[in-house]
C-alpha cells in the first residue's frame, strides 16, 4: 500500500521534471518609413556568459527563394553567422523559418528545443539579431541566470531594427 502511495505522489513530480522548461520569445519588428523596406532576417540563439553559443533556436530568412538563394543574405547577421551559422547547412529542420512582417512576433520553444533543464547553473543570454537588406543590423541580448525559481520574465530593447524583446521561461 505504501508503494502505491509513494508512486502516486512521485509520478506527477517526475512527469513535470521530464517535460522540462519552455521558452517564449516576443520581439517587435518596427515598421520603418524608408524608401526600400525589406523584412529583416532574424537569428535567435542562447549563449553562455563567455558568449559561446549553446544552441541556435531560430533563423528566419527568405526560405522560399528558388535554389535556396535566401541563404545568401543570412551572412548579414554577422554575429550569429560568425559564432554558429557558417558551420550549419540551411535550412535546418525546426530552426529555419520564414521572415516576419512588422509588428509583435512570438516564438515558442518547447522542452526538446530549449533544453534549459540540461544547462548547468550560471549566467546565460538569449540573443536576437536582425539584419535587413538595404537597411541596418541590430543585436539585443537578454540576460538570465539558471537555475530558475518558477516562471520568470526578462526583457531588453532594441533601438532601430528591433523594438522590445522579452523572454519568458517556464520551468
Amino acid at each position: 500500500m505504501k508503494l502505491h502511495t509513494a508512486l502516486a505522489l512521485t509520478l506527477p513530480m517526475l512527469s513535470g521534471w521530464a517535460v522540462g522548461a519552455e521558452l517564449a520569445v516576443k520581439f517587435d519588428i518596427p515598421q520603418l518609413n524608408v524608401a526600400e523596406y525589406h523584412r529583416p532576417y532574424v537569428a535567435v540563439w542562447l549563449e553562455r556568459a563567455d558568449q559561446s553559443v549553446v544552441s541556435s533556436l531560430a533563423v528566419l530568412y527568405d526560405v522560399k527563394k528558388k535554389d535556396n538563394a535566401g541563404t545568401k543574405w543570412v551572412k548579414d547577421m554577422r554575429t550569429w553567422w560568425r559564432k554558429a551559422g557558417r558551420d550549419l547547412t540551411l535550412p535546418l529542420d525546426g530552426v529555419s523559418g520564414a521572415t516576419r512582417a512588422a509588428g509583435e512576433q512570438t516564438l515558442n520553444f518547447g522542452p526538446a528545443k530549449a533544453q534549459i533543464d540540461k544547462l548547468p547553473a550560471g549566467d546565460y543570454k538569449l540573443v536576437i539579431e536582425a539584419a535587413r537588406e538595404a537597411g541596418g543590423r541590430e543585436l539585443v541580448r537578454v540576460p538570465f541566470t539558471l537555475p530558475l525559481k518558477g516562471k520568470q520574465s526578462f526583457s531588453a530593447s532594441g533601438k532601430e531594427e528591433l523594438g522590445a524583446v522579452s523572454l519568458q521561461i517556464t520551468p
